[in-house]
């Protein structure tokens, strides 16, 4: 009985057996064998009985002259098969599309077989055979006759259950099961055979971009999906930004998009661009993505390029959190005019850190990194300067860097965009989980897979909303109320005019007119801080009046009011004329190298690495042991 949770290996494989040949007792393993087959080798141990029950079903693939196959390539498979049962080495003496003549590896070995091609049909049918053996059958362990595709028809139906089948897995399986030890290399390769049999070819989905492009649009209209290759016809760039993502931006977001990127790992590599946005309830709100061979500002360029043409109708002036290296700032300056760029405080804290020449300890690091976020993080120019003064106290090198790093792009002193305290780019990743569980699918399967993801985000974000029964989305609404329960302290200086004193912990003056408090509380976060509810209480007005309306329950369902509409068939030839049909897609140059991809940590953790500290002398780079002081 097979366990219920385990899938043998070749469990589905269809068995060629004629039992007019040879009989086969499963219960006891019992084989009765003519008398010109040598049986097979004794074997003892359980794992050697099981390489035996497992093998067993192929021993009559090959049953003698006469027997027909569809083609060369079964013949071949079920003669494989043959030898890994009846555990023989064999080696081709012919072996071409019409006639394969196959001996035994052994010296002096009778054993040999030779098929051809039937006349005026495509069958191959087997002509000669000489079935004994007299080197008894030397047992094969090693994975010489396990071609590629054998061990891709072995683990394709467990590849398709468990996708994260590791090839040291495979080989420890097939060695399990059938008694043949592979190298890392043949199990790896066959998995790539299994995985394009199973997900279509990757070259084949670089060929349907234009017309995949061309069925995006014709079944989300209003969608944009274009895609551009090199002089030699090979993959360069693909943007893809859906219909339902652009309007929910537009009629619903904060003008606020976030630019990052995630290297894909699939077979041809490449990296994934994406401007991702902020709901009303603060949740991930993909709005356009690119597939590129390689991440350049040429690349950047041409993405915000597409992005700019896909939000033709957006009004308001964008603000993009996004890092500033790339060509990003050149680029946004210039094909956004009269946008706002705020630098990423992820990069920058890895650029500062890199920069600092001298060596600092993991705590003195630490201490320089929490100063750095409360500058930028600081609302007024005083709080501001009492940051970078601290910092000053520890490097002066890092407080020249700081005055030189364009602080107005990236400090809320200072900024003139409205990032509603939002400080990094890499605020999408959810998206960006998305793209990783994908990347290892063909292009177009991939993109697929994301825009599966988003119509199912969208769906299930605009049913939950609907339940919803206040004015504010539900994070703003906890929001507010906090800032409400500040109000009991705070004493309101009223005014004639529409500007008033609040006084509490500190003196702030608010500006009913211009939603303004000198806290800055309220300009920064796009909700009324504490001073302007306590100042709106007092003359009777309703906070929620002065909230954004991005974060009004109506502009969320705004938001999620379109749908994504699936795309069938877009693996499929067009019957209808297409002018992009013409066009040819090869993959780019570019391919994965083989072996394990090196992993590099995303964040500041690289950046807060502990250093070595000697525990003698205290000094930076060397233990007591290599201590000059102890020498």
């Amino acid at each position: 009985m097979v366990d219920g949770n385990i899938i043998p290996l070749g469990a589905s494989l269809d068995d060629v057996v004629d039992t007019n040949h040879i009989d086969m007792n499963i219960d006891d393993t019992q084989i009765d064998l003519p008398d010109e087959i040598s049986p097979i080798l004794p074997l003892t141990g359980s794992n050697d009985e099981k390489h035996v029950k497992t093998a067993q079903q192929w021993q009559n693939t090959i049953t003698g002259v006469g027997q027909r196959f569809s083609s060369v390539h079964e013949f071949r498979e079920l003669l494989r098969k043959y030898a890994i049962a009846h555990q023989f080495a064999f080696k081709y003496k012919k072996n071409d599309s019409h006639r394969v003549t196959v001996k035994c590896k052994a010296e002096g070995c009778p054993w040999r077989i030779h098929a051809s091609r039937l006349s005026t049909t495509q069958l191959i049918c087997i002509k000669k055979m000489n079935p004994t053996h007299t080197c008894e059958g030397a047992v094969v362990t090693n994975g010489n006759q396990a071609t590629r595709s054998w061990v891709a028809s072995i683990i394709k139906e467990k590849l398709k259950v468990f996708p994260n089948y590791k090839p040291k897995d495979i080989v420890n399986d097939i060695k399990q099961e059938y008694g043949i030890q592979l190298n890392y290399f043949q199990a790896w390769r066959g998995k790539e055979i299994a995985k394009e049999q199973l997900q279509g070819s990757y070259k084949e989905a670089y060929n349907q971009l234009p017309l995949f492009c061309e069925r995006i649009m014709e079944t989300n209209p209003g969608s944009l999906a274009t895609f551009t290759t090199k002089e030699d016809s090979s993959f360069h760039r693909l943007f893809v930004s859906f219909h339902a993502s652009l309007y929910g931006f537009i009629q619903g977001c904060r003008p606020l998009l976030f630019l990052d990127s995630v290297p894909l790992k699939s077979k041809y590599q490449g990296t994934l661009l994406a401007a991702t946005a902020a709901d009303g309830d603060d949740g991930v709100f993909p709005v356009a993505f690119a597939v590129v061979d390689a991440e350049t500002n040429d690349d950047w360029h041409w993405f915000l390029l597409q992005l700019k043409s896909a939000l033709s109708t957006a009004t308001c002036p964008i603000t993009f959190v996004a890092d500033k290296q790339k060509g990003l700032r050149e680029s946004i300056a210039e094909i956004f005019k009269g946008s706002f760029h705020g630098y990423c405080l992820r990069y920058l804290t890895e650029q500062l850190v890199k920069d600092l020449k001298g060596q600092f300890s993991h705590e003195v690091k630490r201490l320089m990194i929490e100063d750095f976020y409360a500058a930028a993080y600081a609302p007024t120019p005083e709080e501001f300067e009492r940051s970078i003064e601290s910092i000053k106290s520890i490097s002066l090198e890092a407080y020249n860097w700081i005055l030189q790093s364009e602080y107005l792009n990236w400090a809320n002193a200072f900024f003139q965009g409205a990032r509603y305290n939002h400080m990094t780019s890499n605020f999408g990743e959810l998206f960006y989980s998305w793209a990783s569980d994908a990347n290892e699918l063909p292009i177009t399967q991939m993109v697929d897979v994301i825009r599966g993801k988003i119509m199912e985000l969208i769906y299930t974000r605009r049913t939950d909303s609907n339940q919803w029964l206040t004015r504010l989305t539900p994070s703003v609404e906890e929001k507010l109320e906090k800032e409400s329960l500040k109000v009991r302290s705070l004493q309101v200086l009223l005014s004639a005019g529409r500007t008033f004193e609040v006084r509490g912990d500190s003196i702030e003056v608010v500006d009913i007119d211009h939603w303004d408090c000198s806290c800055k509380g309220w300009q920064l976060t796009g909700l009324p801080c504490c001073h302007a509810i306590a100042v709106l209480s007092c003359i009777g007005c309703s906070p929620y009046d002065y909230c954004s309306r991005y974060f009004m329950t109506e502009s969320y369902r705004s938001t999620y009011s379109e749908s994504i509409n699936p795309i069938p068939d877009f693996d499929r030839p067009a019957m209808k004329d297409s002018s992009q049909l013409a066009v040819t897609v090869t993959p780019p140059p570019t391919r994965r190298p083989p072996g394990r991809p090196t992993t590099k940590k995303i964040g500041t953790q690289d950046v807060m690495k502990r250093q070595l500290q000697c525990s003698k002398c205290k000094g930076l780079g060397h233990n007591k042991s290599t201590c000059k002081e102890t020498l």
